[in-house]
């Protein structure tokens, strides 16, 4: 056994560790460690607690000194920090070269890989939601699901820069991603080939004759603008009836994107304000008085993998009343991160605030609650009673004339291969009809 050192001795040892703590616990004005600082009348306690910070020293002596392999003191002072913002929420981190670099290619949406937003959970690197397109989403990756293992690794242990470092590479190369999901007993193998993942931001099509439909699949920079492009092109088809927001498997993105998406849509108010401790960490974004679409009936599709900035247009538009919201309760990320430079290189992610919805709900762990809830469900047609006759099976019967419409339709059976957007599409079709009958709106 390694015999521990008297604390007089740790602290005797003129180690860069103790040296490093106790310029931080003295500060700049250069105070005594035991001093207790003061402004004016009303003295302040000590900025750190000399005795964790002890400990520290004689834990960081130790594994300098009797850790099984040489290690850098730098390398130890690197982990601390990583150390302890990983223990704060699963959002903060400390951000080294590669970090910062692999954060960017996130805002720019282009990196290799396999197109997947992650955090940790209980270990193990959680699956928020596969991005549109991607390898993981074509293999049947889900939201929910809790990577075990990559290429037979366990991720168990790793950090979870490691864990997307390990999923990311070359193009054209394969992972074994090994993963737990709900309702079965056994791991589940997905072999996956990484691609350039090259997300796109806004896609947009007509449902049905008036009816448009915009997915969003993550928040970058330019995302507000292209919505407002995409409803343009759309009315360029014939005038709008109803518009499909589709904020499905969106982890997020650019926090004032998110603000310009809800701007679309909203009159005025507030559209969503943040709250910490520092006076720059609250704001409050309202709208500019601009709904492009005049006040046209919108649903807007969530689900468990929407997440943050999605959250933040979904209790937008929600407390505005401004359109129903459909699906199933949001992830519930409603925390603000904030990059804080260390050096040049080097910086951290720190949470900051927590955004709150105009009515002063804080979504954070709770999400957003859908107006009406629909669950993704698979459809099964049932076979028509042959035993039926109908008008057209009757002997002698009258054709219609040449005039009269088929009533075929070219519309896409949502039902079969989408159901919450066929309920979303039936919905602004019901508002419609009662619209044009005097009905209540």
């Amino acid at each position: 056994m390694m015999p521990i050192r008297p604390m007089s001795q740790i602290v005797a040892v003129p180690c860069k560790a103790v040296l490093l703590m106790f310029a931080l616990y003295s500060g700049a004005a250069g105070t005594e460690p035991s001093a207790v600082q003061t402004t004016g009348d009303n003295p302040l306690p000590p900025r750190l607690p000399l005795n964790e910070l002890r400990i520290f020293v004689q834990a960081f002596d130790q594994v300098s000194d009797a850790y099984v392999e040489e290690i850098d003191d730098r390398a130890l002072l690197e982990n601390a920090i990583r150390g302890m913002l990983s223990q704060l929420d699963p959002h903060s981190a400390y951000l080294d070269k590669a970090s910062f670099s692999r954060l960017q290619e996130k805002t720019t949406g282009k990196y290799g890989g396999l197109g997947l937003e992650v955090d940790i959970n209980d270990s193990f690197v959680r699956v928020i939601s596969p991005m549109d397109e991607t390898p993981a989403e074509r293999a049947g990756i889900l939201p929910g699901d809790l990577i075990i293992k990559l290429d037979d690794k366990p991720v168990k242990g790793q950090s979870l820069a490691e864990s997307i470092s390990a999923m990311r590479g070359e193009p054209g190369t394969e992972i074994i991603v090994t993963i737990l999901r709900d309702g079965e007993s056994q791991p589940l193998d997905f072999n996956i080939t990484r691609e350039v993942i090259s997300v796109a931001s806004v896609r947009n099509r007509l449902l049905d004759t008036g009816y448009g439909y915009i997915r969003i699949a993550q928040f970058y920079t330019e995302t507000g603008p292209e919505v407002g492009k995409a409803i343009d092109s759309m009315r360029e088809e014939g005038p709008l009836l109803g518009l499909v927001l589709d904020l499905r498997n969106n982890p997020g993105g650019v926090l004032q994107s998110a603000v310009a998406v809800a701007d679309l849509f909203v009159e005025d108010g507030l559209l969503v304000y943040t709250s910490g401790r520092l006076d720059n960490a609250r704001q409050e974004f309202r709208a500019t008085g601009n709904d492009v679409t005049g006040n046209l009936p919108i649903v807007v599709l969530v689900n468990e993998g929407s997440a943050s900035a999605s959250e933040i247009v979904a209790g937008a538009l929600q407390d505005h009343d401004r359109a129903v919201i459909m699906g199933n309760r949001t992830f519930g990320k409603g925390s603000v991160q904030t990059i804080l430079p260390l050096n040049e290189k080097k910086a951290i992610k720190l949470t900051t605030a927590l955004y709150y919805t105009p009515s002063g709900r804080s979504i954070q762990a709770e999400g957003i609650t859908p107006d009406i809830r629909v669950d993704r469900s698979q459809v099964t047609r049932l076979d028509r009673n042959r035993r039926r006759m109908r008008e057209s099976d009757l002997h002698n019967h009258l054709n219609q004339s040449d005039e009269a419409d088929s009533g075929k339709t070219s519309v896409e059976d949502q039902a079969i291969t989408d159901f919450q957007l066929n309920e979303a599409l039936t919905l602004l079709r019901g508002y419609n009809i009662l619209a044009d009958s005097g009905g209540s709106k």
